[in-house]
């Protein structure tokens, strides 16, 4: 082994800038805007505007920043680093979004506005005379991302359904954003619609309902999300599209901490994609264990699998596209712990009954109670389960292997 030092191999990774509160409870503001950039691929950067004392219950008390040293941070940040894309957040007082609407409106960078008025929880986070200077700051935005409540009082339309949304980012370009992304969480319809308005036109955005109400750091998530592709390069409609499917994954597998509802979890994308090789590696663990049994496929999820490209099939380097992956990701709707598939003939299993795993032949729609279900599909049956041991279990059980 050589005694000389080992040559450095920086990356030269893009800066993103967060200006926001903190959260001490970790689910929102600068803690969720960096863990999402740093997991989105940037730099994280931020400039501090208040202190509050929060968790997933409610805010607490806050302390604000002095404007003189909100300037200082982002002059610090700004004539060192290469700024590629900005985010705004939490911002407090009317004398607060002015200021930060002069760094805006003099930023060399793109930058997303998200108007940060009222925590999840329901605690205001923004002085009554704020809201009236918010004016300058959406004028000065390449993106402005408000939720439905927000969007009332910036525009004083309550927007109810896509077509209003669309009203109201068209509101918000004559007041001089560069575009709007008027989000529809807020809503109870079982879908969700985020538009996006832009000078060329509107996109709708519309995914189903997470039913939870875990959604606490969403914004602020969303919106660094944004930023962070932003500061890549990445076009702005592609960049929000990217954002709103990753938002949707990031609720659903939100993470259960403190005595509230819960937070989002910011790194599911990033934790997602580290987990596709050992997941290669539990196929491959299921195929040595199952060598002696008939099978016609087999394929694993990764632990927060949303689509077809987060199935790993036995037999080839391709993600899933079988029907096998299909089942899979059909079953994980109503559990979505299931992560592993297996199929065999049901001509083998002719032991299902001494198996005792509930069966179906229409996976989206059960209410499974146990680890291990068969769906039932002519010649195949296809056993899908939580985790490995139990799924072998009961195929060895269901065919007398």
């Amino acid at each position: 082994m050589s005694d000389e030092p080992r040559a450095t191999a920086p990356s030269e990774t893009p800066v993103a800038l967060t200006i926001a509160g903190s959260d001490s409870g970790g689910g929102a503001g600068i803690q969720a805007d960096t863990k999402t950039i740093e997991a989105t691929g940037a730099f994280a950067t931020s400039v501090l505007t208040a202190v509050t004392a929060q968790n997933t219950q409610g805010v607490e008390g806050s302390h604000l920043v002095p404007n003189d040293d909100i300037a200082a941070q982002y002059d610090a940040v700004t004539e060192d680093f290469d700024v590629r894309a900005a985010k705004t957040g939490m911002l407090a007082t009317a004398e607060t979004v002015e200021q930060v609407a002069r760094f805006v409106r003099e930023a060399p960078f793109p930058v997303v506005v998200d108007p940060v008025m009222v925590a999840t929880s329901g605690d205001r986070l923004l002085s009554a005379d704020a809201e009236e200077s918010y004016e300058s700051l959406v004028a000065a935005a390449t993106l402005v991302t408000p939720n439905t409540d927000e969007a009332a009082v910036l525009t004083g339309l309550d927007p109810d359904g896509p077509d209003e949304q669309v009203e109201v980012g068209e509101r918000l370009l004559n007041m001089g954003a560069g575009a709007a992304l008027v989000k529809g969480g807020h809503g109870t319809d079982e879908t969700v619609h985020d538009v996006l308005v832009t000078p060329d036109g509107s996109e709708i955005f519309s995914h189903p309902r997470v039913d939870t109400d875990a959604t606490h750091g969403s914004g602020c998530t969303l919106s660094a999300a944004i930023a962070a592709r932003l500061a890549q390069g990445e076009g702005l409609a592609s960049a929000v599209e990217a954002s709103v499917t990753f938002m949707e994954r990031a609720i659903r597998y939100h993470h259960d901490v403190g005595h509230g509802p819960g937070t989002v979890n910011h790194l599911v994308a990033l934790d997602n994609e580290a987990a596709r090789e050992p997941t290669r590696e539990h196929v491959a663990d299921l195929e040595h264990r199952l060598e002696d049994v008939e099978t016609t496929g087999i394929a694993a999820a990764t632990p927060y699998a949303e689509n077809s490209r987060d199935i790993v099939e036995a037999g080839g380097e391709s993600f899933g596209t079988s029907d096998v992956a299909a089942t899979l990701l059909a079953v994980r709707e109503p559990l979505p712990a299931a992560r592993f598939a297996v199929r065999v003939p049901t001509a083998t299993a002719t032991n299902l009954g001494d198996a005792a795993v509930p069966t179906t032949d229409h996976p989206e729609q059960g209410d499974f109670d146990r680890p291990v279900v068969a769906v039932l599909d002519g010649e195949d049956a296809l056993f899908v389960g939580v985790e490995r041991d139990g799924l072998v279990k009961a195929i060895r059980a269901a065919t007398d292997a």
